[in-house]
């Protein structure tokens, strides 16, 4: 009987330290999500001026790839030291949906990317702890939320927010290319950027690179003081 007091008081004992370090974590994610505002240095308001500016520019010209390049060189001259120029296109499968990405910017707050399809795709857009802002430079988005009987459309130059904690289905229909930017705890949204790599691709090369490119720009930026 001493024994398993012992053992049950010992279990006991493990338990409040576990419920304590939980407290513990939520207390400070808490405290933290009330300040992650303060190392945000991008802006939507100006990511969809500088598409627009680009929309406008590229216009007519069916040269998709150039004014791709041109935003990233747009968006180094507005935020220096903050944007990747080296093009390395990653496949992204997330949702039931796939598209590829350039990733012109990551760190732990915020995330700046190119992403798009030639040949069209869709699936759900995943709930997370982050706003998503998606800026159409090309083609077209459809979405809409549960209950909603008629799609939203989102064209070249429109922007479409998808606000932290909300989800909806969306489509790619045919093709579309879009300037994505997303703000709020990043890490927390690669369990979704990557569950379809283990339970339904395999890709094991493209999340190989897409973490160390991700790393990579965490790291790049950190020491920059950015998180």
């Amino acid at each position: 009987m001493t024994t398993s007091k012992a053992q049950e008081t010992k279990k006991a004992s493990c338990w409040t330290k576990v419920l304590f370090i939980l407290t513990l974590l939520s207390a400070l994610f808490v405290g933290l999500d009330q300040i992650k505002h303060q190392w945000y240095i991008f802006d939507p308001v100006v990511l969809q001026q500088i598409a627009q500016a680009n929309i406008e520019k590229y216009a007519g010209k069916n040269d998709t790839k150039g004014m791709m390049e041109n935003i990233a060189l747009d968006l180094e001259a507005k935020y220096p030291g903050h944007i990747n120029l080296k093009e390395e296109w990653v496949f992204n499968n997330a949702g039931g949906a796939m598209g590829s990405m350039w990733i012109l910017h990551g760190s732990i707050t915020e995330y700046v990317i190119i992403f798009g399809t030639p040949v069209g795709t869709e699936g759900h857009t995943g709930r997370f702890f982050a706003d998503d802002y998606f800026i159409i430079l090309e083609g077209e988005q459809w979405a809409y939320s549960a209950g909603q009987v008629s799609r939203e459309v989102y064209k070249p130059g429109e922007m479409h927010l998808l606000a932290r904690g909300n989800c909806q289905q969306y489509k790619i229909p045919e093709h579309a290319w879009a300037l994505e930017y997303a703000r709020g705890w990043i890490p927390t949204m690669l369990p979704f950027g990557f569950a379809d790599t283990f339970f339904s691709t395999i890709d094991f090369p493209t999340l190989v690179k897409t973490v160390k490119i991700y790393t990579r720009l965490i790291v790049g930026e950190l020491l920059h003081g950015k998180i």
